[in-house]
């Protein structure tokens, strides 16, 4: 029987340095280098390594790793790296990207008590964006269950679906964690998404971050459909491993995800 071809879009597979916490991030470039993933997503955070652009240079070009994309730090943890000022960051995200060649910068939605932030930040991203070429992907989030009620952290919504956002990332951990239907978000999200984290969940309302295919997301489906589209965005694994015994496992664990990723992300020509 005649073999039918196969269509891989031109998107890059990247590994976000967060996915080898509590390990730093010149260990995420290793280990995208060793298993053979296109690229890395910095997660800026509490490491010192990631806030440090110079060393973040060094790090990819000892690797040959390039930075597909940068999550900017703006997490509850992170409000004070890079400064306290919200504002000022993404102008700093965007100059690191530059510098380091990313074409995406990953950032959540504000929250709640960023008021000042929150009133201008639709219009910040697509400055910035205007000026720079650095796409500022929002990111979708989850509500907290606060007595047994959904209550939101971030405004004017957890789901940055409805804003009014050139460039959107689909996190399929947060889908599970919202309790969310991931294709549905995926096809709200339409030609805006721009940049996927590759991650399961099991719906627990927990942001669980497993390795693809361990929770009852539709990530390969995902994958497929993307691949169907010809998308030309960053693909990155965002994998929990805190919890591995030891760097082997982690590396298991990674090769896996990759692995899982790349058999996913084609489909059948058209």
């Amino acid at each position: 029987m005649p073999r039918r071809a196969v269509s891989v879009p031109a998107a890059q597979v990247g590994l976000s340095t967060a996915s080898v916490y509590p390990e730093p991030t010149s260990v995420g470039f290793e280990l995208a280098r060793r298993l053979g993933y296109d690229g890395v997503e910095v997660m800026v955070w509490t490491d010192p390594e990631s806030q440090d652009v110079d060393q973040l240079v060094a790090m990819r070009d000892r690797t040959g790793i390039p930075v597909v994309a940068l999550h900017a730090p703006c997490l509850v943890i992170t409000q004070r790296v890079w400064g306290a000022d919200p504002i000022a960051k993404l102008g700093r995200a965007a100059d690191a990207a530059q510098r380091l060649g990313a074409d995406t910068v990953v950032v959540h939605p504000p929250f709640r008590w960023q008021v000042a932030y929150a009133h201008g930040f639709a219009r910040q991203l697509a400055r910035l964006y205007d000026e720079t070429g650095v796409r500022f992907a929002v990111e979708n989030m989850f509500p907290l269950r606060l007595r047994g009620r959904d209550v939101s952290a971030h405004t004017p919504d957890w789901s940055p679906v409805d804003g009014d956002y050139r460039f959107l990332t689909l996190d399929l951990s947060h889908t599970a964690a919202s309790r969310s239907d991931a294709l549905t978000v995926f096809d709200a999200m339409g030609d805006r998404l721009a940049h996927l984290h590759v991650a399961d969940g099991t719906g627990t309302g927990r942001d669980e971050h497993l390795v693809p295919g361990r929770g009852n997301q539709p990530c390969g489906e995902v994958l497929e459909r993307l691949a169907r589209k010809g998308f030309r965005g960053n693909v990155v694994v965002e994998a929990n491993t805190r919890r591995v015994f030891g760097r082997s496992e982690r590396e298991a664990d990674l090769a896996e995800a990759l692995a899982f990723t790349r058999l996913h992300l084609a489909a059948p020509a058209a």
